[in-house]
């Protein structure tokens, strides 16, 4: 699978799989000192970032505001 502008050019490359072990810093315009601030919260790879419990609450909340309009 082709991830383009979602990961950095050094992962597009990678399986999905490689990519949510990587750390956050992977993703398109995050960098290593987002790394570092997330480390603080206990997020250490990019699939810790996608289920986190308040990244999942804020999206949720992002789908459900299209239907409350």
């Amino acid at each position: 699978m082709q991830f383009g502008k979602l990961v950095d050019k050094a992962w597009e490359d990678k399986s999905a799989a490689e990519i949510l072990k990587a750390p956050p810093s992977a993703l398109e315009g995050l960098s290593e000192r987002h790394d570092e601030a997330l480390k603080e919260i206990g997020i250490k790879t990019v699939g810790d970032l996608g289920k986190w419990k308040y990244a999942s609450r804020a999206a949720a909340l992002v789908a459900l505001a299209e239907l409350d309009k």
